[in-house]
């Protein structure tokens, strides 16, 4: 590439950042990349026009889809390079819905990050072979978008639980939250997915989680 390239990797693990750096730094020529290891220090940096921003999903100060919601008011060009260890199939289309250019998963090989990084910055977007068969799959089955992808990470975790039997004080001991909260987020589940009781949270989760 012929311009200077800047890079924002926020992740908050350092060993991460490093290691993705070093292979950024030997792929392209004039590369500058800037660290942030929670949401509200890559929020600092997002007036620094970067071209490419890689986004881990857990981050300390903001996690699942809202980030994105925030980083588009401020920078709404930017392209964002979800980077991240959980299961594409399942949580890609979720993010890229949200408004995200790309999924990587953290554990692809060095040749793949250098082609998704090459990719969306000539196209805007990547979309990686896993992503794309299951794209295919909804097509041929007819399938529509997965429901869940409307929820975020923290709804699916109350979600799977309340399918697995436990009740509001169970989910409160087992994700350190106030019952208060699992029965806001259980409202918003329901809410969310046009439901009424587990029964058919039950039939949703059967049909779309994996």
């Amino acid at each position: 590439m012929n311009k200077d390239l800047k890079i924002l990797l926020v992740d908050d693990h350092s060993v991460v950042r490093h290691g993705v750096s070093v292979l950024l730094k030997k792929a392209f020529d004039k590369v500058t990349i800037t660290h942030a290891d929670n949401f509200e220090d890559l929020l600092s940096k997002l007036n620094q026009n970067h071209d490419l921003l890689f986004l881990d999903i857990n981050l300390p100060g903001g996690n699942s889809t809202k980030m994105i919601e925030e980083i588009r008011l401020i920078h709404p060009d930017l392209l964002i390079m979800m980077f991240s260890a959980y299961d594409e199939s399942r949580y890609a289309l979720r993010y890229i819905h949200a408004g995200a250019n790309g999924f990587l998963n953290k554990y692809s090989k060095d040749e793949e990050i250098i082609k998704a990084v090459k990719t969306i910055l000539e196209t805007g977007k990547y979309i990686s072979d896993v992503v794309k068969e299951k794209i295919v799959e909804n097509a041929l089955l007819n399938k529509p978008i997965n429901p869940l992808e409307k929820l975020s990470d923290r709804e699916v975790e109350v979600a799977e639980l309340l399918v697995s039997g436990d009740g509001n004080l169970e989910i409160s001991n087992k994700l350190n939250i106030q019952m208060s909260t699992v029965s806001t987020l259980k409202n918003r589940i329901f809410d969310k997915l046009g439901i009424s009781n587990v029964v058919r949270l039950v039939e949703i989760l059967m049909v779309y989680k994996n």
